[in-house]
């Protein structure tokens, strides 16, 4: 009998190692001593350039299912049946990120896209690449970079996220369990190999370029809602239209906007890049009612950019949204409601790209990166980093490497924030909760736009890195009593790194602009 409890016990002291093993293996660094600080002081202005470039990261979904009891959820228990579309004798599932797991997509209703702006002074090539996903991790952004050949002539490329909660899972977090990655290495393989051809894509389109400036901070304010107090947003359109000066061409527009894309909302099975495909669309090739061309569009590739999306900022299902020329008003989450959206906001860039606020002929590129290590706090991140779930290593104990930008070009200034900021950190109105945990007056002051060079400040939101909510320290309330008289604590906690996290990338912003400004 001892021998047996023995052997027990060394089998299971086996396995306990094995375990410890792997976990760590999932944590490892998987770019030790990378950095990617920079700092580069533009001179004299000079002669831009701009080149754009579009290239699909659709996923394949051969295999259709039938959703029994209307679940969103893939259960075979519950009657759930798949069609095998591509006759391997298997269901191919593709998971969509967002909302829930054990949801695969049953088709795809628009393409999804690695879409970049290049833009060179001469001396700093920067490249923007904004994909279609809920978020990207740093270390693939990294391993991305590596990608490209020195013959692109990048400086500094940025990878950022729509966060388009309808496209196929590339953070792990929505597989067919939340403890099973649904990313799936083949798919993930080509994205990023897609974002590459996306960059050279771009650097082989670059022309000499003017850069028209506008922007409508009201215009979109009825299409966005707060569902956290306290209520303050992100909701103003910035616009870029790079014509080309040779032969007035439009080579690509952006437009940046602060907003989740779940317009679709939980109950969708299509991948979709939500109400940015519309915009990109009404931009690009004219808004329709119906069969009628309402506005025409400029061409070129157009690029929509998020912002401070915490909060949480969303065209929730209670808010109705109307089609622009019918009035008809939709509400329910339906793709019908995203298209009347992304007329609208197609509309509201059009007539302000049409009297732009400023045109650069000549700018230089000033820019500044630093790379941090941000500490986990979150057990669930903890435990979704050990077990392979959330893809990414770390770089230290319980710490995970990320990243921050601002560069300066011309009157526009830029700040790349790597997560879902609260739009109280930039544009100022963080509360301090007498009900909050910690009982701090507001630390993230001044806000950050406030600190920001140039009349057109852009916040971009969810790049280089997807940390999850980065959420005021004086408004951290996960415990009773509750903040504004309510019975249980609000959505936002459980996804982000932690109480410190906020403040620590405030006053490094705060460097980083004293710092760029040369003061």
């Amino acid at each position: 009998m001892k021998k047996v409890v023995k052997r027990i016990g060394v089998v299971l002291a086996v396995l306990f190692v094995g375990l410890m093993v792997w976990m760590l293996t999932n944590m490892k660094d998987r770019h030790p001593g990378y950095s990617a600080d920079l700092k580069v002081t533009g001179t004299s202005p000079a002669g831009l350039k701009a080149g754009f470039a579009a290239v699909p990261i659709t996923p394949e979904v051969p295999d259709r299912w039938v959703d029994k009891n209307d679940d969103a959820k893939y259960k075979p228990k519950d009657g759930d049946t798949f069609i095998d579309g591509n006759g391997n004798g298997k269901f191919d599932l593709v998971w969509i990120a967002g909302f829930s797991n054990s949801k695969p997509a049953n088709g795809v209703h628009d393409d999804t896209w690695a879409r970049t702006m290049i833009l060179d002074d001469g001396t700093t090539r920067l490249a923007i690449v904004i994909i279609d996903a809920i978020g990207f991790m740093h270390d693939d952004i990294v391993d991305v970079r590596k990608m490209i050949p020195k013959e692109a002539g990048i400086s500094y490329a940025i990878v950022a996220s729509t966060h388009t909660h309808e496209s196929a899972d590339l953070l792990g977090l929505w597989g067919k369990t939340p403890f099973k990655s649904g990313i799936n290495p083949d798919y993930m393989k080509f994205v990023k190999g897609q974002i590459v051809k996306s960059v050279e894509e771009a650097s082989k389109n670059l022309r000499p370029a003017r850069l028209e400036i506008s922007q409508d901070l009201t215009g979109a304010i009825p299409l966005v809602k707060d569902t956290r107090k306290p209520e303050v947003f992100d909701s103003g359109l910035r616009m870029i239209k790079a014509v080309d000066k040779e032969n007035d061409q439009v080579l690509g527009t952006v437009v940046a906007w602060g907003n989740h894309p779940e317009t679709l909302w939980s109950k969708n099975l299509l991948i979709s890049s939500d109400f940015p495909h519309f915009v990109r669309e009404g931009v690009e090739k004219g808004v329709f009612n119906g069969e009628t061309l309402m506005k025409a569009g400029v061409g070129g590739v157009c690029i929509c950019m998020n912002g401070a999306v915490g909060g949480l900022m969303c065209t929730h299902p209670s808010l109705a949204v109307k089609d622009p020329f019918t009035g008809e008003e939709f509400k329910e989450a339906s793709f019908e409601k995203a298209a009347a959206e992304g007329k609208t906001l197609s509309m509201l860039a059009l007539n302000a790209m049409e009297q732009p606020d400023a045109v650069i002929d000549s700018a230089s590129i000033s820019l500044l990166v630093r790379t941090l290590s941000l500490p986990i706090d979150n057990s669930l991140f903890k435990l979704a980093t050990a077990l392979g779930v959330m893809d990414r290593g770390t770089s230290g104990w319980m710490k995970m490497r990320s990243e921050l930008s601002a560069f300066n070009i011309g009157p526009m200034s830029f700040v790349t924030i790597p997560g879902e900021i609260y739009p109280e950190i930039v544009n100022g109105g963080v509360d301090a909760l007498p009900e909050g945990d910690l009982g701090v007056q507001p630390v993230e002051v001044p806000p950050i736009r406030e600190m920001m060079s140039g009349d057109f400040k852009f916040i971009l939101g969810l790049a280089n890195d997807e940390i999850g909510y980065i959420i005021p320290k004086s408004q951290w309330d996960v415990k009773a009593p509750f903040a504004y008289g309510r019975e249980k604590a609000q959505y936002g906690e459980e996804n982000s790194l932690g109480k410190e996290t906020a403040p620590l990338l405030h006053k490094n912003i705060q460097e980083m602009l004293f710092e760029l400004s040369g003061k």
